[in-house]
């Protein structure tokens, strides 16, 4: 695969939802999802612009199946604002499993953005809430930074990673996914479809999303 050089002056990483609830043992666990960690830890080093997103929900988050009696984990409801997938609890506002992993190396993180804290409205983009409408205010942070293009890393692929793929490319930025930097759920699709990772990619490709492995990516000085 052809190298993807990296500039410093346009380019940024988001780490998506690096967070101890999304690994093995957590309370949501994607599979193999602490393999993202040294992955991201190493292309930390190739931008001088990087972000880290975090799950920050309030107890009682609307998207929860504890908060529907009778719902199981994974169902669907209707929202106000639309279908909205029921988790278990996960990444509840100052326990340890929505901190940033601790092996992550977070001093090296220049913002760190909270999301799904609002109690109605689950927030699964970095750049735009689950209603459509409210935007994090990432877009305009980094355009501030001079960014045009970000790679986006971190867990889920299929969830918080793709959406925020997607609104990215709608904020007008270029977007790449570092594949071997992510990890998807991959819930099942109805009638023996896709699964919602396969789904997700292929959302992303039709985008016109890049797909890179981390090992392809260079500095442009070097």
């Amino acid at each position: 695969m052809p190298a993807t050089v990296i500039d410093p002056a346009r380019d940024a990483l988001i780490a998506v939802d690096v967070q101890p609830d999304f690994m093995p043992g957590g309370a949501l666990p994607v599979p193999e999802g602490d393999a993202v960690v040294p992955t991201v830890n190493r292309l930390l080093d190739l931008f001088a612009v990087a972000a880290a997103t975090q799950d920050w929900h309030p107890a009682g988050h609307l998207s929860f199946a504890s908060s529907h009696p009778g719902a199981a984990p994974f169902s669907r409801v209707m929202a106000p604002y639309g279908e909205q997938t029921l988790w278990p609890d996960h990444c509840v506002q100052g326990t340890p499993g929505a901190a940033l992993h601790p092996d992550l190396r977070a001093d090296r993180f220049a913002a760190v953005l909270r999301k799904g804290w609002r109690r109605n409205v689950d927030s699964y983009s970095a750049f735009t809430e689950n209603d459509r409408r409210t935007t994090t205010g990432l877009a305009g942070w980094l355009r501030d930074q001079g960014i045009r293009r970000v790679f986006l890393a971190g867990l889920a692929t299929d969830f918080c990673v793709g959406w925020s793929g997607l609104d990215a490319s709608d904020h007008g930025f270029a977007v790449s996914l570092v594949s071997d930097a992510c990890r998807g759920i991959g819930i099942p699709g109805a009638d023996g479809g896709a699964d919602s990772t396969a789904d997700m990619l292929a959302k992303l490709r039709a985008r016109g999303v890049e797909f890179v492995t981390s090992d392809a990516l260079r500095l442009a000085s070097t």
